[in-house]
């Protein structure tokens, strides 16, 4: 199955007064990073976040936000430092003067400071319930995020077949013109030897020889069958459950190389227009592939 690594979810959960929002972003990356902003009592969670979000994704980067809101929470005993709160007034005025600000230090000014001055009743219990309510609001998140990765993944994986099939029309032309050769570069080569040798009897045993040695040269049957190969294991990757984004990119490394091969084994511009309209595709594949978990 396609899974983009590009997406956005949203989500809340509630509980006894607690309102927790989680928002998140992802982006396409080798491996899974998750780059989370906690409320401060939290930080050292961010760990449990990434086990929350293994759950549910292999690759991306995903970078996440989480906001507590206790308006409702009435009962809650505030804890207000006054000594710490007269300290930061010192360095504040000490700030001022030294930097020539006529202002005064206000209340304002102080609430900059608000984390370190005011502190609500932190049980453990309340801090418990704080964060099974985030949890919650982050396994919804999760959920919100991968519905649109999928959903863009669905997407995804509609161009990437129509291109593929387009490009195996363009390597059956290839093929095509190829098998063309051979009579035409057969005939070139006679010619050629003809004006050379014009009174001299034209040896064919031999003239055979280089013809079967230009064949064998000129021949891209063998890139053109691995080319199909590779192309219907694409297809199949794109359509199996698991995450395909590393298989895709192997076999468009694989299916870049046996372009590669077939224009060098030519010298007919149509083939050398056609491998470059190839390469040209392959170019623009990759680039949606790397958005791919």
């Amino acid at each position: 199955m396609i899974l983009s690594m590009t997406g956005f979810g949203r989500a809340e959960a509630n509980g006894e007064g607690v309102t927790a929002t989680v928002e998140m972003r992802s982006v396409n990356n080798r491996f899974l990073e998750v780059s989370a902003r906690l409320p401060k009592e939290f930080n050292l969670r961010e760990s449990d976040v990434k086990d929350i979000l293994r759950k549910t994704f292999s690759r991306g980067k995903i970078t996440l936000t989480v906001t507590l809101d206790r308006s409702k929470e009435t009962d809650k005993v505030l804890d207000v430092n006054g000594a710490l709160a007269l300290k930061f007034k010192e360095a504040l005025n000490t700030i001022r003067k030294e930097a020539k600000i006529k202002e005064a230090v206000s209340l304002s000014h102080l609430l900059f400071f608000k984390d370190e001055l005011i502190r609500r009743d932190s049980n453990s219990d309340s801090v418990d319930h704080d964060w099974n309510v985030i949890t919650v609001a982050i396994a919804k998140g999760a959920k919100s995020l991968n519905t649109m990765r999928v959903k863009e993944g669905k997407e995804l994986a509609k161009d990437l077949r129509k291109r593929i099939n387009e490009l195996n029309k363009v390597v059956d032309k290839i093929e095509s013109i190829s098998k063309e050769q051979v009579p035409e570069e057969r005939k070139r080569l006679h010619e050629r030897i003809a004006r050379l040798f014009e009174n001299e009897e034209i040896d064919e045993q031999r003239l055979e020889m280089e013809v079967v040695i230009l064949a064998d040269k000129l021949d891209v049957t063998e890139e053109c069958v691995r080319w199909k190969s590779h192309s219907k294991f694409f297809i199949e990757a794109i359509n199996d459950k698991e995450p395909a984004g590393r298989r895709l990119n192997f076999l468009l490394q694989e299916m870049h190389r046996e372009i590669n091969t077939m224009g060098s084994k030519s010298s007919d511009s149509r083939i050398a227009h056609l491998v470059v309209k190839a390469k040209e595709e392959l170019e623009r594949i990759r680039e949606q592939v790397q958005n791919i978990e």
